[in-house]
């Protein structure tokens, strides 16, 4: 579950406006909640791969921050101790879900600890969903296939800022590298007889 934030989720959050359109034609919210739901049910524990909580002084002393770390830093997106920076309300961590620390650009596993917090725990196999598809969805789920992880990708459970960015993701990019590209309609079947599997 990457980058949960109330401001790509919420309808009041900053980054929303931006994503809306996408958002709402793929039912992001609801396929996630269907995800994460489907996921705790067949007993998979869900890792939570967050943003840096950006504070004012964020890259002035870096060297190559790029353009959209620096629009990030003045907009003051997914800002420490603020609303938009907290996890949405339907995603909240549960007992036995597993916080990783925060990635500052695109992957969920440069410079985190999620790589060794997957391998501690025995996967070897990720679904990844959350925000953005084209960045960070994209950069964790890409390095997750060079560490050597089963890679699934679940094109409904996220959003963009463009149905072109979306399009990308999942048709032109998505192909190199996972090794699913599912709905969630045909997720959920899978996660349920996992549980099966799991139960038996």
């Amino acid at each position: 579950m990457v980058d949960p934030y109330n401001d790509f989720l919420a309808e009041e959050g900053k980054l929303y406006p931006r994503t809306k359109e996408v958002s709402e034609s793929v039912n992001t919210i609801q396929n996630l909640k269907a995800v994460v739901e489907g996921a705790r049910t067949a007993g998979i524990r869900i890792f939570y791969v967050p943003h840096h909580r950006s504070e004012p002084n964020d890259y002035d002393s870096w060297r190559h921050p790029t353009p959209y770390q620096l629009k990030g830093k003045h907009g003051q997106v997914f800002a420490k101790d603020s609303w938009g920076g907290e996890f949405h309300p339907d995603f909240q961590p549960r007992l036995g879900d597993v916080i990783i620390k925060e990635h500052w650009a695109s992957s969920g596993f440069a410079n985190t600890d999620l790589d060794h917090q997957l391998k501690m725990h025995g996967v070897q196999n990720i679904i990844v969903v959350g925000m953005l598809a084209n960045t960070c969805i994209e950069a964790t789920a890409r390095f997750g296939m060079e560490l050597g992880y089963h890679v699934t990708l679940v094109k409904d459970a996220t959003s963009a800022f463009t149905k072109e960015a979306m399009h990308a993701a999942h048709e032109i990019n998505g192909p190199t590298y996972a090794h699913a590209i599912l709905t969630t309609a045909e997720l959920l079947p899978e996660l349920k007889a996992h549980a099966l599997r799991w139960q038996n």
